[in-house]
């Protein structure tokens, strides 16, 4: 069975472990705190939820499986030719798209009567493509006037596209971007550059986004020390969950606590496996976070290096956030919890962003690459093996 594992389950076993208990504490989290709402929507069936997010995160580790088997070196020209597909796709989504919440997120696919989220798409593509011009700015002048301004253009108005309709999930990407161009060695004036032009496409979309007065509305709310409804509620499962929790299923909270399962999932948590649970949410993803910093410091080339950390990045980043939305530390965003919350799309992309991490910690999968490369290059393949070392 080990011979097995190691065989089909390729790269860095922490990170596969981190994923399985996150998805494995999802499941349950998930049949717990959508019971109710299976039990009123679906004629009393409290068990659909459990079936529907156990087939998505079936097909998160089936999308990390995949991901991971492919070499990360190719993911950047399939990077590219995706951002130009995701800008029609976020436009139409912004004009077209199906509605919840006063936002039109979703695009319905035809023939399957199902919807994704195009920003989801964007977001991985992003960073993948930002990752791989930092890579190649590595080898040229870095002080170079003009260098930054392609990481500048597809930052901008990939994350202002997403801002029409998902303000705090766009305001994350930018920040993602930001820390990866200051980790990848722009130079601090041209990352001040980049800040006041986030800042102009952040009041543009306030302006002429769909959800720019309710952003500014928490923003304000929260500034002034106004506690929501939804904080309240977090509030009291947290603080009914104690260190130890409430057990497994036995939330109240999650009665009155609006999207239990999505939102503000990691408050459920807490009243059901206490504090000692949400410290172990917390530390997974940390280590993940961590061994991602690890193939930075290790990765056969720094394209690779930069793209776990910035993959991670936006993984972590929206994690904390969450979580800091839950226990009042900032205010409410809607974004959910990576590998936790109920979901179709994130879940989705959350395991091919994991699946690229761990085809990064295997090195170079394809020797035909090599081979292709050592062929153009007219190099001996054995001083090329030193070469690379």
């Amino acid at each position: 069975m080990k011979h097995f594992l190691q065989n089909k389950l390729k790269g860095d076993p922490l990170i596969w472990g981190v994923v399985f208990l996150l998805s494995s504490l999802s499941i349950l989290t998930v049949y717990s705190a959508s019971s109710s709402l299976a039990y009123r929507q679906m004629h009393y069936n409290t068990e659909y939820y459990l079936f529907r997010q156990t087939m998505l995160i079936a097909g998160s580790f089936c999308a990390m499986w995949l991901a991971h088997h492919i070499d990360y070196r190719y993911y950047a020209p399939m990077a590219k030719g995706l951002l130009w597909i995701s800008v029609p796709l976020l436009i139409i989504t912004w004009k077209y798209g199906l509605k919840l919440n006063e936002a039109s997120r979703w695009l319905h696919i035809p023939f399957v009567n199902k919807s994704f989220q195009p920003s989801d798409l964007a977001q991985l593509s992003l960073i993948v493509r930002l990752a791989h011009l930092l890579a190649k700015q590595q080898k040229k002048n870095m002080c170079c006037r003009f260098s930054w301004l392609p990481m500048l253009g597809w930052s901008g108005l990939i994350s202002s596209l997403i801002a029409l309709t998902n303000f705090s999930g766009a305001m994350l990407l930018f920040l993602t971007c930001l820390v990866l161009m200051y980790i990848g060695r722009i130079p601090i004036k041209y990352l001040i550059i980049v800040v006041l032009f986030g800042l102009l496409a952040g009041a543009g979309a306030l302006a002429f986004g769909q959800r720019g007065g309710t952003a500014a509305s928490r923003i304000d709310s929260f500034l002034k020390g106004n506690i929501s409804f939804q904080t309240e509620q977090a509030y009291i499962a947290i603080t009914t969950g104690g260190l130890t929790g409430k057990g497994p299923g036995n939330s109240t909270q999650r009665n009155f606590l609006p999207h239990p399962y999505s939102d503000f999932i990691y408050a459920i948590l807490i009243e059901e496996y206490g504090l000692l649970g949400g410290i172990f949410v917390l530390l997974m993803y940390l280590i993940l976070l961590y061994r991602a910093i690890q193939l930075l410091l290790t990765a056969t080339s720094y394209y690779g290096g930069l793209l776990a950390v910035g993959v991670s990045l936006l993984i972590v980043f929206q994690a904390l956030l969450n979580i800091a939305v839950s226990v009042g530390l900032g205010p409410v965003t809607g974004l959910p919890l990576p590998f936790v919350s109920m979901g179709g799309t994130s879940l989705l992309f959350s395991g091919v962003g994991v699946g690229i991490l761990l085809s990064v910690s295997q090195g170079g999968i394809d020797k035909e690459f090599i081979l292709l490369k050592q062929e153009l290059s007219g190099i001996p393949y054995n001083r090329y093996k030193k070469k690379r070392a």
